[in-house]
């Protein structure tokens, strides 16, 4: 296992696995999981995304994209409009209850993110967050 810790690209799989377990735990009552959140997250940072965008900018399969666009449509948490510019396509849209659920979430959260980075002082948190958008650069934009 040491060979494995000694690999920084093997550790922040591990890492990115359990941020998800706990992510997908907090989010279990709500009955969404972490990809449904990161399209509320996306969707909350622009006025409505066509699904082949949300697809590109998260990393998603396109037919992944129609189902959590459906779940969250279930829920009332997105809805799919008439694009402005296009009448033949439709943007997915954040609803009112969805901007509310994420409110509702923010501190719960947070909390999985302590719990993930608590053997980090808050000055290391920081520092962690600013090499980890580095490393991303433009990649995650």
């Amino acid at each position: 296992m040491r060979a494995l810790h000694a690999d920084t690209g093997y550790l922040l799989y591990r890492l990115g696995l359990r941020s998800g377990q706990l992510f997908n735990t907090f989010l279990q009552e709500s009955g969404l999981r972490l990809r449904h959140y990161a399209v509320l997250r996306f969707l909350a940072t622009c006025e409505g995304a066509l699904q082949r965008e949300l697809s590109a900018q998260l990393g998603y399969d396109p037919s992944a994209i129609v189902g959590l666009v459906d779940d969250l449509e279930k829920l009332g948490f997105a809805e799919r409009r008439p694009a402005p510019d296009d009448r033949r396509s439709r943007i997915v849209v954040l609803t009112e209850d969805g901007r509310a659920f994420l409110r509702d979430t923010d501190q719960a959260g947070q909390e999985v993110t302590d719990e993930l980075l608590t053997p980090l002082a808050p000055a290391e948190r920081k520092t962690l967050h600013t090499l980890l958008l580095r490393v991303a650069g433009d990649r995650l934009a």
